[in-house]
C-alpha cells in the first residue's frame, strides 16, 4: 500500500525542475510564501499563480490528471476558508444579514484574499514536493544548509518506518479478525478500538526504534560522516533563479498597472 502511495508521487519523467539543489529551490520557495504571507494585494497573488501553476504545470513531470486531482484539496481548502470569511467576517457596508451570517463588501474582500492566499500557498507546497524527492532534499540541507545530520537521518528513518508501521497496523486487524474480536459499539468504541491498537504499536514501536537507534550508534552516525549522494549547483539552478526572479518582476509590473 505504502509503495503505491510512493510510486503514485513519483514524476513520470525528470525535468530540469528536478535537478535543482533542494535547498535553493526550498529558499527561494519559502521567501515567496513569506512575501505573500505579509502582503495584501490581490493582484500580487494572481501573478504569481499563474507564473507558478505554468512552471508545475510544464515541468513537474507528472500527467495532467494527477496534477488536477492533487489541485483538488488546495482548491477545497481555498475555498472554504474564503467562503467562511466571506460569510462570517467583519465589516460596515453590510449587504445581507440573517442570524449569525453577515455578508458585507469588507469580508468579501477579506475573504477573496484568504482564498487566493490559500491557493497560492498551496501551489508552493505542490510544486516544492513533487519536484523535490525527501532524501535528495534532507542531502542538500545537510550539505549546503549545515542541517545537523542526526536530525536529517532521524527524519530519514521515521520516512522508512511509515511502510512497517501501515504493515503492523493490518497484521493488528487481521489478528483481531482471526481471533473473532467483535468490533465494538456504542460509546466506549472509541476508546475500546484506541486500547486493542495502541498498546501492541506502541510496544512494537519502541522495540523497533531501539534496535534501529543501537544500529545507528554502533555505525557512528552521531559523528562526521560523507555524503552517499552529493549535492551542488548548475545551470539549472541559475534558469530557476532567473525565473524566479523574473516571475516577481512581472508580478510587481502588473500590481502597478
Amino acid at each position: 500500500m505504502m509503495n503505491n502511495v510512493l510510486n503514485w508521487f513519483t514524476p513520470s519523467y525528470q525535468t530540469w525542475l528536478h535537478r535543482c539543489n533542494p535547498s535553493l529551490k526550498f529558499l527561494i520557495l519559502f521567501a515567496i510564501m513569506l512575501f505573500v504571507f505579509f502582503s495584501r494585494a490581490l493582484e500580487l497573488y494572481i501573478g504569481y499563480i499563474v507564473c507558478l501553476s505554468i512552471l508545475l504545470w510544464s515541468s513537474c513531470g507528472f500527467p495532467i490528471r494527477k496534477i488536477a486531482l492533487l489541485h483538488i484539496p488546495i482548491l477545497f481548502s481555498s475555498l472554504s476558508s474564503g467562503i467562511s470569511l466571506t460569510l462570517f467576517g467583519r465589516g460596515n457596508d453590510v449587504l445581507w444579514q440573517w442570524w449569525i451570517i453577515k455578508i458585507s463588501s469588507e469580508s468579501i474582500h477579506s475573504g477573496i484574499l484568504i482564498g487566493t492566499k490559500s491557493l497560492l500557498i498551496g501551489i508552493i507546497g505542490l510544486l516544492l514536493l513533487l519536484t523535490s524527492p525527501p532524501v535528495k532534499l534532507l542531502y542538500s540541507f545537510m550539505q549546503q544548509l549545515r542541517f545537523p545530520a542526526k536530525y536529517a537521518y532521524a527524519f530519514l528513518a521515521g520516512l522508512r518506518l511509515v511502510p512497517f508501521m501501515i504493515e503492523e497496523v493490518q497484521l493488528r486487524r487481521r489478528a483481531l479478525r482471526i481471533r473473532r474480536v467483535q468490533r465494538p459499539t456504542g460509546i466506549t468504541a472509541v476508546y475500546t478500538t484506541i486500547k486493542l491498537y495502541s498498546i501492541p504499536l506502541i510496544a512494537q514501536a519502541i522495540r523497533r526504534a531501539h534496535r534501529i537507534g543501537i544500529a545507528m550508534v554502533a555505525k557512528q552516525f552521531n559523528q562526521q560522516r560523507t555524503y552517499y549522494y552529493i549535492t551542488g549547483f548548475s545551470w539549472h539552478d541559475a534558469a530557476f533563479v532567473i525565473f524566479a526572479l523574473a516571475c516577481t518582476f512581472v508580478t510587481m509590473l502588473f500590481t502597478a498597472l
